[in-house]
């Protein structure tokens, strides 16, 4: 029986400590991996002070290994694939795995090149030990892929499995020794990050987004107020922040996040196939815009045909008389 590894993200912000939500699909797509393949998991933790999160993902795995260590405190891929190809060759696993998280998506690639491994990204379905399915052409199609390598390396589409749940019992927790490691060059210097009381867009159970048809930023308050009621995240299409309405990191497409919430409620966005890329997977999918011909009415759950200087006003007006 081989082992399977599981790099799993967790909390840094201050005052948070746990499993980030984003890493648990990762972890329902390991287990269907290893019950395929005969394989016993593993996680891997990476970072500075991290003893609370590997108590955390103890819970949904049978063993922890961290790689604690100050050099580690910031998500380098020149550092942190060292430590995930170390790990791999070091626990004589079979195969590495992670959510396609926009660190996976750095990180990841580089282990698999520094092991000689085969990778596949963004996965939705485990069909084998080394056989799976994903999507492409901005998900118009899907494409089934076999690994011929010895070592597999995979990122799993957030919105493709379930969050996993916690095991019937506790796991181990072990420190790992940290490689020699050689950053390349590379330096963390900064992190610039958008504070915000709402849930994080990608792990949000409702999404509001804007797009070209909202005209201007200022118009965009309209949308948080809704957002805000409903307790949801804001998000938005590639052409509202090309235009500067909004920072770019609530961009929900191919080139941006991919997000499978509850509620989807899109706002004047017309539909490109490849904002319909990041949003597609959500539960139940809301549109409102003027245009009666817009292809986002093909995938909505529901339709309205309005302004949405019409319709959210409205809306706002409606969810309070029910709050």
């Amino acid at each position: 029986m081989g082992t399977l590894l599981v790099f799993v993200e967790h909390h840094t912000e201050a005052g948070k400590s746990g499993v980030r939500a984003a890493s648990l699909p990762a972890l329902t797509a390991a287990r269907q991996l290893a019950e395929k393949a005969g394989h016993t998991l593993i996680g891997i933790l990476i970072g500075q002070g991290l003893a609370a999160s590997a108590q955390d993902l103890a819970r949904y795995v049978g063993k922890v290994v961290t790689y604690d260590d100050g050099s580690l405190a910031q998500p380098l891929a020149e550092t942190y694939a060292a430590v995930l190809a170390d790990a791999v060759k070091t626990q004589g696993a079979a195969g590495l795995l992670a959510t396609a998280t926009s660190t996976a998506k750095d990180v990841l690639p580089r282990t698999a090149a520094l092991l000689g491994a085969g990778m596949v990204s963004d996965i939705v379905r485990v069909d084998g030990p080394k056989t799976f399915r994903r999507p492409a052409y901005a998900g118009n199609a899907l494409e089934d892929v076999e690994v011929v390598a010895p070592l597999v390396v995979v990122t799993v589409r957030q919105t493709g499995f379930e969050p996993a749940a916690p095991a019937a019992a506790a796991g181990s927790v072990e420190a790992g020794a940290v490689p020699a490691l050689d950053a390349k060059g590379a330096t963390f210097v900064s992190l610039h990050a958008t504070q915000s009381a709402r849930p994080d867009l990608g792990e949000a159970k409702i999404v509001v987004s804007g797009g070209r048809g909202m005209r201007a930023g200022e118009n965009f308050k309209i949308l948080e107020d809704l957002t805000d009621l409903l307790g949801g995240a804001l998000g938005a299409s590639r052409a509202a922040c090309d235009a500067g309405m909004v920072p770019n990191d609530l961009q929900v497409g191919q080139t941006g996040k991919v997000v499978a919430p509850q509620l989807y409620i899109a706002v004047a966005i017309s539909g490109a196939i490849q904002h319909l890329a990041g949003m597609k997977g959500s539960k139940v999918i809301v549109a409102i815009n003027k245009d009666a011909e817009a292809p986002i009415f093909q995938v909505a759950d529901y339709g309205l045909v309005a302004s949405w200087e019409t319709a959210i006003p409205a809306l706002i007006t409606e969810v309070k008389k029910l709050k």
